[in-house]
């Protein structure tokens, strides 16, 4: 009877030494929450590197351990996977590069695969077919101090008889145990021998004799499952309460970005002194001319204004990986999953959904873990929609401009706080009417089964948090670096030329005013002028370019958020109304090279992103002209 996990042997090829270069490398495989992210941090520390595989936009980490025989092997963390019978774009990669389909990888030279040691049989299901490779493997037992502690055990010589393979207990967090895989990768642990008759790997394609296998061999190794652990019973019982649940869903959220807003501010102030002082130091080290002005206020003062909200976006990461490693993160998904499946979506698409706050490119890759292709291609095109990171100094400075700091609303929440709260909120709709629509047209099709297992509660590691937080800088100073450095030193270049003399152009006739002026007839009846053009053309690169283009175009020196020359340029060329239909366009246009580009990747060509691009542009244009005409009318 045929099944959805693939049990039988496969046949082991030969590895292509002169694709691989001679370069030794171990693939680290294991199903998701089994705590292999976690060893791969212990193992390599921050010697690794963020990657994706040719061909395809799945996220994969590189990395290198170092053994205390000062050998050096590479490690490859692939995505967590259940089975290699693929159906995600991430079980295939894993797939393919286990059994040696991709040519540029060739087969790893051997494999470490990470399983719960407090849920053994339903995690051996993934070892059968790994084992069944034939390649030198290490079975790890993660969560060994878990185990203890909820009175379970298990025989590892005994264990290793039976698979085959070398097997170590470890606890990938507190770093019990890694010594020994430390042994295995510089090659000097050896294969277990024994007398007593091994349990045979299944050799039929059906799940159920996969969970006879498993069965067996965890009789035979004197497994004693751990007792259920009381504290994930009590909290789900919170957690997941049919009204509780979703009320306390509400208010981590509410808390997260509150936090968010306050908490990062005075870090903020602080990057921002730094770049101020800096800038100003540098500029008497340069000539005057040209060269200080592409330097310091094309290059240092424009990338500056971007990377001063670093704080803000670390912050976001730091929230979402302690959500996440606590386990609360994918009870979160069975929450959302009620009310996401009305408009068209499955629980899945909630954790892309999130990321999306702090940056959609991340959040789209994401979405490899969606088995439905159609759900998959929903998610990404409403992602956008939600308010990421980039949006948010746009958003501030609007806001402190043509809201006072003291204005009322509602009790202790002030004008500026419900102001930023709507377009936060406004885009979530924007992404829910999205869905919907796509579900009764171009993506029509039945509601798909959502299954996610439920990890259990454990406190969130230190170091694997500042990993994470480390690799997400890295990032964003990347991007900060590279795109959006090209975008502010092009606009530099066209605000400063065409020169007289030697003399740089007044704004209105630099090239960047041609192309002001160009624009000004479409994006009049928004209320905007041909400065506000400009920078929006800007923005279509990356949003955050605005607030340095218009500190150009108004001649305006380390202009951010909190510029008040900034603000006060923007009251006289903006009425209410044309700010507030700023912030709509904002809000719902798709203004990210970076994200298109890997809308592409993700979906295989460049239709979806143009469908993406189009309707995004007119929704904000439409949403941005109505609320011209409704502020107009009321003021």
């Amino acid at each position: 009877m045929a099944g959805n996990d693939s049990c039988h042997p496969v046949a082991t090829d030969s590895v292509d030494a002169s694709i691989r270069a001679g370069q030794h490398y171990v693939a680290l495989v294991g199903p998701p929450n089994a705590g292999k992210t976690t060893l791969f941090n212990r193992l390599t520390g921050l010697r690794q590197k963020v990657a994706n595989f040719p061909g395809v936009t799945v996220e994969h980490h590189v990395g290198r351990a170092r053994t205390q025989q000062g050998r050096e092997v590479f490690v490859i963390d692939l995505p967590g996977v259940y089975s290699l019978d693929a159906r995600s774009e991430d079980e295939r990669v894993t797939a393919d590069v286990l059994t040696g389909a991709k040519a540029e990888l060739g087969r790893p030279d051997s494999v470490v695969i990470v399983l719960d040691a407090t849920n053994l049989h339903r995690h051996l299901l993934l070892a059968a077919p790994v084992l069944a490779l034939g390649l030198p493997t290490l079975v790890v037992l993660n969560m060994a101090d878990d185990l203890a502690a909820r009175g379970g055990s298990v025989d590892t010589v005994a264990l290793a008889a039976q698979l085959g393979a070398p097997v170590a207990l470890v606890s990938a967090a507190k770093g019990d145990g890694i010594d020994k895989v430390m042994q295995f990768l510089e090659g000097s642990l050896a294969r277990p021998h024994s007398t007593a008759k091994r349990v045979e790997l299944p050799v039929l394609q059906d799940l159920p004799g996969c969970r006879t296998w498993a069965g067996q061999v965890g009789t035979k190794s004197g497994y004693r499952a751990p007792a259920p652990p009381v504290w994930t019973r009590r909290l789900d019982g919170i957690f997941l309460h049919p009204w509780l649940g979703p009320l306390i869903f509400v208010l981590v959220v509410a808390a997260v970005f509150e936090t968010i807003f306050s908490g990062a501010q005075p870090l903020m102030d602080a990057v921002e002194k730094i770049i101020v002082a800096s800038g100003n130091s540098l500029a008497p080290l340069l000539p005057e001319g040209l060269l200080r002005g592409a330097l310091i206020d094309g290059v240092w003062n424009g990338v500056g204004s971007v990377v001063v909200f670093l704080p803000q976006i670390l912050l976001l990461f730091l929230f979402i990986g302690v959500l996440e490693d606590s386990g609360y993160l994918a009870r979160a998904a069975l929450i959302a999953d009620r009310t996401m499946s009305r408009v068209g979506l499955q629980g899945k698409a909630f954790i892309p959904l999130l990321s999306a706050y702090a940056c959609a490119v991340p959040a789209i890759m994401a979405t490899r873990t969606i088995e439905n292709t159609r759900d998959r291609i929903a998610t990404i095109l409403i992602a956008p929609f939600m308010t990421c990171s980039a949006r948010l100094p746009v958003y501030l400075l609007i806001v402190a401009a043509f809201i006072p700091e003291t204005a009322p609303f509602l009790g202790p929440i002030g004008a500026r706080t419900a102001a930023l709260l709507g377009l936060y909120i406004i885009g979530f709709l924007a992404a829910i009417v999205t869905a919907q629509l796509l579900r009764s047209t171009i993506l029509r099709r039945e509601r798909s089964t959502f299954i996610l297992e439920l990890p259990p509660y454990r406190m969130p590691s230190l170091r694997s948090l500042g990993l994470r937080l480390w690799d997400r800088a890295l990032i964003f100073l990347k991007r900060a670096g590279t795109v959006i450095l090209g975008v502010l030193m092009v606009l530099w270049f066209l605000a400063n030329f065409p020169r007289t003399n030697g003399q740089p152009p007044d704004p209105e006739h630099s090239y960047a005013g041609h192309i002001g002026h160009a624009v000004e007839p479409a994006i009049k009846p928004l209320g905007f002028n041909w400065k506000v053009g400009v920078g929006i053309v800007a923005s279509f690169a990356a949003r955050e370019a605005i607030i340095g283009t218009l500190g150009t175009l108004y001649g305006i020196e380390n202009a951010d958020k909190d510029s008040d020359k900034l603000q006060e340029a923007l009251r006289a060329d903006l009425t209410p109304a044309g700010a507030a239909a700023l912030l709509v366009f904002f809000a719902f246009a798709m203004q990210c090279f970076s994200t298109t580009a890997i809308v592409r990747r993700e979906t295989g060509g460049w239709f979806w992103p143009a469908v993406q691009f189009s309707y995004m542009t007119a929704f904000a244009y439409c949403s941005a002209l109505a609320t011209h005409a409704i502020v107009s009318a009321r003021l």
